[in-house]
């Protein structure tokens, strides 16, 4: 366990968060508001993950109780990041098994993030406890099933993963959008109509921060900055991005081509096999399409770096489909700065109709 501060802690009731990896994404910066917001309002607030790194986190984390275990746990069963989200489910069954029994602490709510597996421990509690759980989206869709051996694999993991989102005593999404998908996923949770609960933005953050010029980021000469701010993960389709700009470049003569550049900005984590093989593939993509004097990879950039990159940019370029109520289309309209997003309904109505043309 990694000791914390206890500033904040106050004399009202105790709700502990319970997360994957408390790092730089979407989902942990809800966490992050949803925590500081209880405290200031009076709230005992914890939060215990399997793993937390100060230094490739939110800086407000270090205003909270943030305590770690079962770090030493794989994140997976061994070259390509196979098996990982069994190694979640283990991860935070561990977890949820260190706070009930080696931790001392005493709770009156537990808010569970992503991963549904833990519920079922905390349900065993002495002193029965509720408990919220928080579905960003259901994980059994964010992978395929191309083989056999991967449909049996899964088979057990989404079925843990529906009964377990179903033991919780509340549960919510981060959209309409996501409620819809949950309805449509969890057959057996029909009786359940999950709350919306949005997504947070902290606006003293981008409020109090001044925008710093980005010359190191940014070459001389460059009068429309597009910008990419998501994960290097494949889901988040960011060769479009790429894609998109040879597009741009095929339909400019060569003195408005020079004017031209992209920023991709992701979180990175070493520990994750698809961050390191993502970042290098789009690196040589933008090889492959000559783009490379108009593309700068930036990898775990700081907030005062995100802010001032949104303030620089001429527009944000968001490529994910069917993406869930994402924080960085918030974060940018609340920039003042424009977004160009997937039209992921006409692409599945175009694929539809393609499926009833075959």
């Amino acid at each position: 366990m990694q000791p914390r501060g206890s500033e904040g802690r106050g004399r009202g009731p105790s709700v502990l968060f319970v997360h994957p990896d408390f790092g730089v994404g979407g989902a942990e910066r809800l966490v992050l508001d949803a925590a500081l917001a209880l405290q200031s309002r009076g709230c005992r607030v914890q939060v215990w993950t399997a793993h937390y790194d100060p230094s490739h986190c939110f800086s407000e984390s270090r205003e909270l109780q943030v305590h770690c275990a079962g770090d030493w746990l794989p994140r997976s069963l061994g070259w390509g990041g196979r098996g990982a989200a069994l190694c979640a489910y283990l991860r935070m069954v561990y977890l949820a098994l260190y706070i009930l029994l080696l931790s001392g602490e005493e709770m009156d709510v537990i808010v569970c993030d992503q991963v549904s597996a833990c519920i079922p421990v905390f349900r065993l509690a002495r002193h029965r406890k509720k408990i919220l759980f928080y579905c960003h989206f259901p994980d059994l869709l964010l992978t395929q099933r191309n083989s056999f051996l991967k449909r049996l694999y899964r088979a057990p993991l989404d079925w843990v993963e529906e009964y377990t989102t179903g033991m919780a005593d509340c549960i919510v999404v981060n959209s309409s959008f996501t409620a819809g998908v949950f309805k449509n996923t969890f057959k057996s949770l029909a009786h359940v109509n999950p709350d919306v609960l949005y997504p947070s933005l902290n606006v003293s953050s981008f409020d109090n921060t001044v925008p710093t010029d980005l010359d190191n980021l940014i070459p001389k000469g460059k009068k429309f900055v597009f910008l990419s701010i998501n994960r290097y993960e494949r889901k988040k389709n960011l060769t479009l991005a790429l894609e998109a700009l040879l597009e741009l470049r095929g339909r400019l003569d060569l003195q408005d081509w020079e004017k031209i550049h992209l920023i991709m900005a992701g979180g990175y984590d070493e520990r994750v096999l698809e961050n390191v093989e993502y970042y290098e593939e789009l690196k040589n993509t933008a090889n492959q399409f000559d783009l490379s004097h108009h593309v700068t990879f930036l990898r775990s950039f700081s907030d005062m770096q995100k802010i001032s990159l949104l303030h620089n940019c001429t527009c944000v370029l968001y490529t994910p489909s069917n993406e869930h109520f994402g924080i960085v289309p918030v974060e940018a309209m609340y920039m003042q700065c424009p977004v160009i997003a997937v039209n992921s309904v006409k692409m599945t109505r175009a694929i539809s109709f393609e499926q009833t043309l075959i």
